[in-house]
């Protein structure tokens, strides 16, 4: 029996030699920062189309989103969110921080592979591409 399992352990550390040594870094996930602008009334958000790739979203799905965090109406102009109201910067990054934390990384691992599913009565599931968690969050 220790034949055996002198050969299985041979196997295993030539196994452990093959794999890729991978980095003890991280590529860590950054939130991308709103560029916005106020004119009259109203605020733009230029980068919203990049917002939206990088949480793998629609752009449609964040301004929804916006708009009732916001309690304003939005709308969509050549590229551009526009909201009905002023808005500062810092105010607007909060509300993203709080979408992307809740509607696109993963509680489990952290990562932004995710995407949204009907889960019904108001509810939508999170599901993570990464690891595969499942979580339930409030429709917006």
């Amino acid at each position: 029996m220790s034949e055996e399992n002198d050969d299985y352990l041979k196997l295993l550390d030539r196994a452990f030699e093959r794999m890729p040594h991978l980095s003890a870094e991280s590529i860590d996930f950054k939130i991308p920062d709103v560029e916005s602008i106020i004119q009259g009334t109203k605020t733009i958000i230029r980068n919203i189309g990049v917002i939206a790739d990088r949480a793998r979203r629609t752009p449609q799905e964040i301004g929804k989103f916006l708009s009732k965090e916001l309690a304003v109406p939005t709308s969509f102009e050549d590229q551009r969110l526009i909201i009905n109201g002023k808005f500062q910067n810092d105010e607007l990054n909060k509300r993203m921080h709080t979408y992307f934390e809740t509607y696109v990384i993963c509680r489990e691992c952290h990562k932004p592979d995710t995407h949204l599913e009907s889960g019904g009565r108001g509810m939508l599931q999170l599901v993570c591409e990464a690891c595969g968690a499942r979580y339930g969050v409030k429709s917006y």
